[in-house]
Order: structure tokens, then C-alpha cells, then sequence
């Protein structure tokens, strides 16, 4: 199977942000309508959460929806408001030794990844992975605040927003880590996620979120696919959550490890995976550099180079299977 992996600068929503919707918007069509037209709220429901919630960045959406063509479809779709469940696998690391780094392994079914690193300047300069064409996996913006999800392994579900879209939201209205976790606590999320945030003072912080009760803020600096405790047994064990945690831990307590060895083990098992039939395959490392405002991506053969100053479009082809890894140019 061969990905393709993106890098877009575009500072205004325009004909490139269209042309990756109309590229995009089949398949997301179909998963949105995947339980059925009715399961997902209407448009007004969908328009007033999101007003409520995000109004600063109601300019944007509604530029977006113009863009996509004004139907009533597109414009629940675009509030990203109580979409369809979806699990992804992830690890991440905020690292403040010496220097002060978010480092992370997105795990996901290639088949609904997007591969866009989009550098916008809508509310403020932001650099990130794209979900559902205007969300966030991951990203950091020009003043150093950098923000990386993860499943949190529950099978809940609830009204609120994907996760993606809070994440643009965070970093195109915040600055800091305590901005950052006041919009976590108070924006409703549809599933359990764990959220990490970083900012240019070095501080770190991470957020279980669920749909059914408060956030809950720790110290941790080490995320996978579990909260407090482990609430999904057979979804950990497919994950090795524990197992991927634990590794982590352990790195990290090492004097002798630095931000490059670090940044190295997400290279390789036990959090590095290849199942992509089973959709938990990681399809980028992603390192957001703070001190510098860089943005290193790696594969197994590859790496890419981006930052505020000197951000280059270019396209990436990847050929993967589930044995083996592969560059093609």
C-alpha cells in the first residue's frame, strides 16, 4: 500500500484547503452517514454548539463551509459536533530536559489519514496533521504551544465535539498550557481522549478527557491508550498500552537518555507498529521542537524538516506493508 504524505502553506482558507475537501470528502461522507443520516445531529444543533463553544473561530467555519459548498452535509460535518466513534492507537512524550520537545507516534487505519501537514495562519500562524480537513491531530502554533492527542480506552461515547477540532481550537486561541487546559475542561468531547500540552515556559500538562465526567489534569509527561487505569481490557491488550507506557517510563527516567535517543525509540517496537490490517500501524513520528519552533516528522528512511520560518510544500510516497517499511520517491 503506498501513503502520501503532504505539506501545504496555505494562510488563508482558499482553493488549497478546497481542493484537499473535494479530495477527502467521499470518504468522509461515508463514514459520517455510517450509522445512519439520523444518528447525526442536525445542523442547527450542530451550528449552535459550536458557537457556543468556539465562536472565535466562527469566521473560519464559515468560510470553510462556502468553500465546500454550503450544504447542509458539509456544514454538520464541518463542526465536527458528536461525529461517529473512532479509535486511534498513539504514543507521546513531553520532554523538558535540557531542551523542550512534544514527541509522538500517530497509530491509525491509513485508510482514513489524511497526510496533510497544514501550515494556516487563521487565527494565528499553526503548523499541524490534519483530521477532517480542518482538525487537528497534533500542532503547534507560532507563540510555542504545542498540543498532541491520544485515545483514552473507553468504549463511552456522549455529545460533544471529535477532538480533532478542539485541538485547532487550543492552538489557534491559546498561548499557554493553563489556556489550553480552561478550554479542555470546559468544551464537551464525544469520546475519551488524552490530550498533551507544552508551551515555551516548559510547562507540561496532560488531560484525560471523556464524555461522562471532569477532566481530569495530571503531571504526566508520558501518554498512551489509557487513563487513570485500564477501562478497556481487550482493547489494551491489542494496543499494549501498558506495555508501550512502561517502555516510555523507563526511557525517560534514564539519565543517559537524551531528545535524539528519545525521539529514536519511536522508531522501533515495542512503539513502532506495522498492524496496519488491523488499523493500529504508525503512519508518522512527529516531533514539535518549542525552543526553535520546528517541526521534525520521521519515518523508518525519512525525515522532514519544518519550521515557522522556512516551511517548504513538498509531497512524500510511502510504500508500507504489515512486514516491512519502504520509501519510494
Amino acid at each position: 500500500m503506498n501513503l502520501s504524505f503532504s505539506s501545504v502553506h496555505e494562510d488563508k482558507p482558499g482553493e488549497k484547503w478546497k481542493a484537499l475537501f473535494e479530495h477527502t470528502w467521499p470518504h468522509y461522507k461515508t463514514w459520517f452517514l455510517s450509522e445512519g443520516y439520523l444518528q447525526r445531529k442536525g445542523y442547527l444543533t450542530s451550528y449552535s454548539e459550536f458557537q457556543k463553544h468556539m465562536p472565535e473561530l466562527m469566521p473560519v467555519y464559515e468560510q470553510l463551509v462556502n468553500l465546500s459548498g454550503g450544504g447542509d452535509l458539509e456544514s454538520r460535518f464541518l463542526t465536527m459536533y458528536t461525529p461517529p466513534a473512532y479509535m486511534s492507537g498513539c504514543s507521546q512524550v513531553a520532554w523538558t530536559r535540557e531542551s523542550t520537545s512534544l514527541i509522538r507516534n500517530y497509530d491509525y487505519s491509513y485508510k482514513m489519514f489524511e497526510g496533510t501537514l497544514l501550515y494556516s495562519n487563521w487565527l494565528q500562524p499553526v503548523i499541524g496533521f490534519t483530521d477532517c480537513n480542518w482538525g487537528l491531530l497534533d500542532g503547534m502554533n507560532k507563540n510555542g504551544l504545542a498540543a498532541s492527542l491520544t485515545f483514552g480506552g473507553r468504549k463511552v461515547t456522549g455529545d460533544g465535539f471529535g477532538i480533532p477540532i478542539i485541538i485547532r481550537y487550543i492552538l489557534e486561541t491559546c498561548t499557554t498550557v493553563d489556556e489550553g487546559v480552561d478550554v479542555l475542561n470546559r468544551v464537551p468531547v464525544h469520546m475519551a481522549y488524552n490530550v498533551t500540552l507544552i508551551d515555551a515556559t516548559g510547562k507540561f500538562s496532560t488531560v484525560y478527557l471523556s464524555p461522562d465526567r471532569k477532566a481530569i489534569v495530571v503531571n504526566a509527561a508520558v501518554v498512551t491508550n489509557h487513563q487513570v487505569e485500564v477501562e478497556w481490557g481487550d482493547y489494551a491488550v491489542l494496543t499494549e498500552t501498558i506495555e508501550r507506557k512502561r517502555f516510555l517510563e523507563e526511557a525517560m527516567s534514564s539519565p543517559f537518555e537524551t531528545e535524539e535517543t528519545i525521539l529514536r525509540h519511536f522508531l522501533y517496537p515495542p512503539l513502532y507498529n506495522t498492524n496496519f490490517a488491523k488499523s493500529f500501524g504508525t503512519l508518522y513520528t512527529a516531533q514539535y521542537k518549542i525552543p526553535t519552533k520546528e517541526i521534525i516528522v520521521v519515518w523508518p528512511e525519512q525525515t522532514m524538516y519544518q519550521s515557522f520560518d522556512h516551511f517548504i510544500e513538498k509531497k512524500i510516497s510511502r510504500k508500507i506493508t504489515s512486514l516491512n517499511e519502504g520509501l519510494v520517491s
